[in-house]
């Protein structure tokens, strides 16, 4: 019954704000715009189809929140403004008692709260539609106290997610059956993702992980902080992380009162994207202004400060080669070899035409060089190429729909610091070296160095395994020439029978001519 009041709630708001219109248009009977036209007596629809599903989606609850955020990533298969609006949803919604956060807590650790914490505050510090942060201390293994960030997941949320989640999938397949358009926007495979994504930010462990990932990455880099976790805190529903002081990356008229070079932050925040992506092929895919913020402290000034790694991204060596590619064809005007990297990433049927692919790309990244560099939005020619390519039957990964997401943010966000950020010349170097690291000497020693571990076992035994080698050699030459003198043997008696047969007949057919003139005369 509960299900059935959900399910009605949700058509409810559907209809209220138009969006049958926005997934139905191309299944409008009469009857059906009746029936919507009396359910719904007195609604207004003069705001854009983007802001009307933007509201409805925040008047449906946080998992419908958090599903407009996850949809605003595939800008591969929505409308511009569809997705431009979607992107507006914040994770601001409003935080649950206090008293939960606290049953949560001890419920995991099986202890009271002040056998957990020095200090806990139950005033939350933010909220978000998954989960919410509240500051506490706790005491480290040093015994020294430490200030952390306890996060702790919405109470029921996994019931919540499963319900919502299973009349989402069921929604999409009626848009998808009833609708032209929702065939082509896959509303089903989309449901998919966000179930995958949803169950993943759900386990605050994998969460804790990430993070430690990340920290581990830039620890050389000077760029970047990432708080440490405390492991012994940290369980499926509550995880403790250093608490990080800093200012908001979008309050930037106080970083720059505060002395904050402004140009070089935004080509630091370009210099981190890459770098997780081409070196280190794991990135931050959440980098919206709510989980970035700039350390004022004297020994880390200027730096950036990564929050919130329920969403990362990982790339395989053919993911970077692919992009890399790309990209540096994209700025030699090299439209060809564009097209013919999509064909030969599979990602294109190999019955594309390359011309044909070719002619598209180029009507898509042509204009960009009518504008100075600094105007390039890397973001956009890869949003772009990707909707072109939809043309072309091309299944889009979402490891590279994350990634386009992410560079649209880093980009929009470095352009608002500086907007005369070049992300070119800031990603050049990254694109040229490692092309360089994968074609050249420097590529071999790595790969000699990954492998001399195994190397070194295998060399004290390789006089012992090049003699078995020889020794086997030399057997299997033998019995290989065994085999074919006994095939030898067995073809020689084969041809000496069908002689022996060939000769009998011969003699017969003779022996029968002799009979037969015989008994003529």
């Amino acid at each position: 019954m509960g299900r059935f009041f959900r399910a009605w709630a949700i058509v409810w708001v559907v209809l209220r704000y138009g969006l049958d219109e926005l997934v139905l248009s191309s299944f409008q009977h009469p009857w059906l715009s009746r029936l919507r036209r009396i359910v719904t007596f007195g609604r207004k629809l003069d705001a854009p189809r983007g802001q009307r599903l933007r509201q409805a989606l925040e008047e449906l609850g946080p998992i419908f929140v958090k599903f407009g955020q996850v949809l605003s990533t595939r800008r591969d298969l929505l409308p511009p403004d569809v997705a431009e609006e979607l992107a507006k949803l914040q994770d601001r919604v409003p935080p649950f008692d206090s008293q939960i956060a606290v049953d949560t807590i001890e419920k995991s650790f099986r202890k009271p709260l002040d056998q957990i914490f020095l200090s806990f505050e139950r005033q939350p510090v933010a909220s978000a539609s998954i989960a919410q942060v509240h500051f506490a201390t706790i005491r480290g293994r040093d015994g020294g106290e430490r200030e952390v960030a306890v996060k702790v997941v919405r109470p029921g949320m996994k019931r919540v997610i499963d319900k919502d989640l299973a009349l989402m999938h069921m929604m999409a397949g009626w848009v998808e059956k009833l609708s032209a358009d929702g065939k082509r926007l896959k509303p089903r495979e989309v449901v998919a993702e966000f179930d995958t994504y949803l169950n993943d930010e759900l386990d605050l462990v994998r969460e804790a992980s990430n993070a430690a990932q990340l920290r581990r990455n830039m620890a050389g880099l000077d760029l970047l902080l990432v708080p440490e976790i405390f492991w012994d805190f940290c369980h499926t529903d509550v995880m403790v992380m250093e608490r990080m002081h800093g200012v908001p990356i979008s309050q930037v008229e106080k970083l720059r009162e505060a002395g904050v070079d402004i140009p070089k932050l935004a080509r630091d925040g370009v210099t981190i994207f890459f770098t997780q992506v081409f070196r280190d092929g794991f990135f931050h895919a959440d980098m919206h202004p709510g989980n970035i913020m700039v350390s004022l402290a004297p020994e880390t000034f200027g730096r950036y400060i990564s929050l919130d790694f329920g969403i990362v991204g990982a790339l395989t060596e053919f993911d970077k080669e692919y992009l890399a590619q790309n990209f540096t064809a994209f700025f030699r005007r090299d439209y060809k070899r564009v097209a013919e990297l999509h064909i030969e990433s599979g990602w294109v049927p190999a019955t594309t035409r390359v011309e044909a692919l070719e002619a598209a790309i180029r009507s898509v990244c042509e204009p960009y060089f009518d504008r100075p560099l600094a105007e390039i939005s890397l973001g956009m020619v890869l949003m772009r190429l990707f909707q072109t390519s939809r043309r072309f039957q091309v299944e889009i990964q979402p490891q590279l729909v994350l990634l386009q997401k992410t560079l649209l943010n880093i980009e929009g966000l470095g352009r608002q610091l500086d907007p005369n950020l070049d992300l070119w010349s800031t990603a050049k170097p990254f694109l040229e070296k490692w092309m360089l690291d994968q074609m050249g000497p420097q590529r071999l020693w790595s790969e000699l160095k990954a492998q001399a571990p195994r190397y070194a076992k295998i060399l004290p035994d390789l006089p012992r395994l090049l003699s078995d080698y020889l020794q086997h050699k030399d057997a299997g030459q033998a019995q290989m020439t065994q085999a074919l003198l006994q095939e030898q043997r067995r073809t020689n008696r084969l041809l000496q029978s069908v002689l022996y047969a060939g000769l009998g007949f011969v003699l017969g057919l003779i022996v029968a001519q002799a009979i037969v003139r015989f008994q003529l005369f």
